[in-house]
């Protein structure tokens, strides 16, 4: 009996420090060929290797396809959708001075790859957010 009191006493110290830390949750990416991806993806399928949790989340077939996406304007958007929160994304583009449709391709193009979450709220108006508070960029030296 003791021995599982310590247990929960130990359990809730655990929960009350991950709490009180400064938890930073960031997306891992990968770059990989495209055959490189697609044989890591079936692979995964068939239940060979477990994806780990160190692992990238989200695959690039080159370090020219992810500065693209995340370029410098896509970075400033995620800082001013992760700062301001808006509501819509007519308010995004008044705050960003961007066109509404641009802005739609680019915010859809960024969820496919993870980096936005698109969330659709009264009478069809689209609400953009920040999940991640850093992008890690994981890229081998060597083939």
């Amino acid at each position: 009996m003791r021995q599982r009191c310590w247990r929960i006493v130990g359990r809730r110290r655990r929960r009350a420090a991950r709490e009180r830390s400064d938890f930073v949750k960031t997306l891992k990416i990968g770059i990989a060929s495209y055959e490189d991806m697609k044989a890591r993806t079936m692979a995964i399928a068939r239940g060979q290797p477990k994806p780990k949790a160190q692992e990238p989340k989200v695959w690039f077939t080159s370090t020219g396809s992810f500065a693209r996406v995340l370029s410098n304007k896509n970075r400033a958007l995620l800082a001013v959708i992760a700062a301001t929160h808006p509501s819509s994304l007519q308010e995004l583009a008044t705050r960003t001075g961007r066109k509404p449709s641009n802005l739609s391709r680019t915010l859809k193009t960024m969820e496919r790859y993870g980096l936005v979450r698109l969330h659709r709220g009264e009478r069809g108006r689209m609400r953009p957010e920040v999940p991640y508070q850093a992008i890690s960029l994981e890229l081998a030296v060597t083939a």
